[in-house]
């Protein structure tokens, strides 16, 4: 199977054991019988493993961890929280750009595509990586949360120190085995409207991610993002 996995070369160094595992054996015969079965699922193929195109393992300085890709037309492109330039702004993401405004003076951008973030070394991962249209969780429950996990300790087993930015308790839950003494983790509500009052608006994520980026030695991350029309859609 690894033969046929279209993926950032470090990457699948690190993972080539994963591809040729059963379990995702059997997620790839999932994927293809649910689309004989007319299924749509997002985001589109090429995409699945964008968030690790635009962002290779040396280069992670923090780590954003979703759900699952978003279920409506043209909305998913392989990065959690974004969405395709031209895409109305999502709940979860204006609220985003809410703290990010807060906490940086960062003004929100006119479009939702957080791939800038990536390329300048933040891994945008879902914990699952494909959805079907209008069904949220689709695909929960069939392999990829093994999967992300492993992306996941690769990283904690990595020399670089990282910031793991876990919102909400799914996120949290799956980053209870990093080491909080070699890396930093940030922990607060989600940020959709449902729980972003509880606590993610007023995070400081933004800034304290930077801060402790800079105490270990590490550049910090320029969380600024540019107009829609100034866009470079390259994942490299």
């Amino acid at each position: 199977m690894t033969r046929k996995v279209n993926l950032q070369a470090d990457w699948l160094a690190l993972l080539q054991e994963e591809f040729s595992a059963a379990y995702m054996r059997e997620l790839a015969l999932f994927l293809r019988e649910r689309k004989r079965a007319g299924a749509e699922l997002f985001p589109p193929s090429p995409q699945i493993f964008a968030a690790f195109d635009a962002t290779p393992p040396q280069a992670v300085k923090a780590v954003i961890l979703g759900q699952d890709p978003y279920h409506g037309p043209r909305q998913a492109h392989g990065l959690c929280f974004s969405v395709n330039p031209g895409i109305q702004v999502p709940p979860s993401l204006a609220n985003i750009f809410r703290e990010l405004e807060a906490d940086l003076g960062l003004p929100p951008p006119d479009h939702g595509c957080l791939l800038p973030w990536a390329k300048r070394g933040v891994l945008l991962l879902n914990s699952v990586l494909t959805v079907e249209r209008g069904e949220a969780g689709a695909h929960q429950g069939r392999g990829w949360e093994r999967f992300t996990d492993r992306v996941i300790e690769c990283l904690a087993q990595a020399d670089e120190p990282v910031v793991f930015m876990l919102w909400g308790a799914q996120a949290q839950r799956k980053g209870q085995r990093i080491d909080g003494a070699r890396h930093c983790i940030l922990r607060a509500p989600h940020p959709s409207p449902l729980s972003a009052h509880r606590g993610f608006l007023g995070c400081g994520h933004f800034s304290a991610a930077n801060r402790w980026l800079e105490s270990v030695g590490r550049s910090p991350i320029d969380w600024s993002l540019p107009p829609r029309d100034r866009l470079d859609l390259r994942s490299g």
